[in-house]
């Protein structure tokens, strides 16, 4: 059986949630992540070892046929996945899972008048030491099934830390402070936003889905109704290769939430 089923006025879902977990040897040893130090590091982390990490949760809960259950028969199925392989790894793996799902690397260059040009490129496979898997979740045998993946690099326990504190739960002496990036307006631009924000301010807002990324399946037996995640980011593939990303005004991409302690409370 899957997690939980949910529903509301634009239909039902149903969802299993897994993750990725540290890497250990044969001893049960924790097998440390590769060096992130060069450029070259972080495009290899991002195109072949993080997708290898994330086919291995989504292939094994791909194999449980979840649709095949009563209560999931006829409705959409969505996988939820979150990357918790390393401390701090969520600031870097975002970008490698839609690699995967979709079986495609989006590079970026300019062209002669200086503007942004992305181009699509299929992956074949994924090959990391003598590991070597198929891209392409989306494109596997009975994938059809699934109508899309979730994740949300906001959605740990830092949220529920700076969403109590909104909500005026805990000591007034708590200073937070959110540090990272996010989508950037400028549809020219090939770098994210980088913010820093006081969560203690009066102006911060935060929702629960904010954050969300839903990666839709275009092969999907079910599709997913956008309707059912408003706030969350949705990301569609198109026919000529491009990722069509519909998202809202404010989408964190990955963040970090520093903890101060105060002296005395704030008088206000």
């Amino acid at each position: 059986m899957p997690d939980f089923c949910a529903r509301n006025a634009s239909g039902e879902i149903c969802i299993e949630a897994t993750t990725v977990n540290p890497t250990r040897n044969a001893k049960g040893e924790l097998v440390p992540p590769p060096a992130l130090d060069t450029d070259e590091q972080m495009r290899a982390f991002q195109k072949h070892y993080m997708p290898i990490r994330y086919a291995g949760p989504l292939t094994a809960k791909l194999a449980k046929k979840y649709w095949e259950k009563e209560n999931v028969q006829g409705r959409p199925l969505i996988f939820a996945i979150q990357d918790f392989h390393a401390p701090m790894s969520m600031m870097m793996s975002r970008t490698a899972l839609p690699i995967y799902l979709y079986g495609t690397n989006w590079d970026w260059s300019w062209d002669k008048e200086g503007k942004l040009v992305i181009t699509p490129t299929k992956m074949e496979t994924h090959v990391w030491g003598t590991k070597e898997i198929q891209s392409g979740f989306f494109s596997l045998p009975e994938s059809e099934n699934i109508s899309a993946v979730i994740s949300n690099a906001s959605a740990t326990i830092s949220k529920f830390n700076r969403i109590g504190l909104i909500a005026g739960f805990g000591s007034k002496r708590v200073r937070l402070v959110r540090k990272g990036t996010a989508a950037n307006p400028d549809e020219n631009s090939e770098k994210p936003l980088e913010f820093v924000h006081e969560v203690n301010s009066p102006d911060y807002k935060e929702s629960w889905i904010e954050g969300m990324d839903v990666f839709h399946n275009p092969n999907a037996k079910y599709p997913l109704d956008p309707r059912l995640f408003p706030g969350a980011a949705h990301h569609l593939l198109r026919k000529d290769g491009q990722l069509e990303s519909r998202i809202p005004q404010w989408q964190p991409f990955a963040s970090i939430t520093q903890i101060f302690p105060m002296e005395s409370a704030d008088p206000k």
